[in-house]
């Protein structure tokens, strides 16, 4: 190759490349442009125990540990410095929207719930209003079978008796010497 080519050549890259690079200041603002319209699905991110307001209601000053924790799950902080306080956190994270964040304290004394404090906190219902992922009715199988349908299965069969157990033999020699 001609030494007019191979500069030729090398002025045509750098041209090329500044070029290129005077464009990604326009290329910048239309890639936001896109990626505002198009972003990736992210998850909603549910941590915590989720504890609505008739839950809370039903907790009443009295009650055990065990009945508490029936109603309300495990906790999900239980300090060894502070045994008589069990806290319920949950947090929600969902693309596009404000984080939520709840808190419930359930204090003991004596082993038996003496008071609650709690966030403002939703209904069951409101609470399910929130989730986005949308609820699909339709496909869901029939839990119940019609006497027809029963009717294509043979009977059951009755098992056969167990066998006796056989009985115990035992050859082992004493635990202690017998004296004569």
């Amino acid at each position: 190759m001609s030494d007019l080519h191979c500069h030729a050549l090398r002025l045509n890259l750098v041209v090329l490349a500044v070029a290129g690079l005077a464009g990604c200041s326009s290329f910048d603002s239309a890639t936001n442009k896109v990626a505002s319209i198009v972003s990736p699905y992210r998850l909603d991110i549910v941590q915590g125990n989720v504890v609505t307001r008739e839950q809370v209601a039903m907790i009443k000053p009295g009650m055990q540990r065990a009945q508490v924790r029936d109603i309300l799950g495990t906790a999900l902080l239980v300090s060894v410095f502070h045994a008589d306080r069990w806290d319920y956190v949950f947090t929600l994270k969902q693309q596009g929207e404000v984080r939520q964040s709840r808190k419930v304290t359930v204090f003991f004394q004596a082993g038996v719930v003496d008071h609650v404090d709690a966030d403002e906190l939703p209904s069951e219902a409101e609470f399910v209003s929130t989730l986005k992922s949308p609820v699909t009715a339709g496909n869901a199988p029939v839990l119940e079978a019609s006497d027809e349908a029963l009717k294509k299965f043979p009977p059951p069969s009755k098992p056969a008796p167990a066998p006796a157990p056989a009985p115990i033999t035992t050859d082992y020699p004493p635990l202690e010497p017998t004296r004569p």
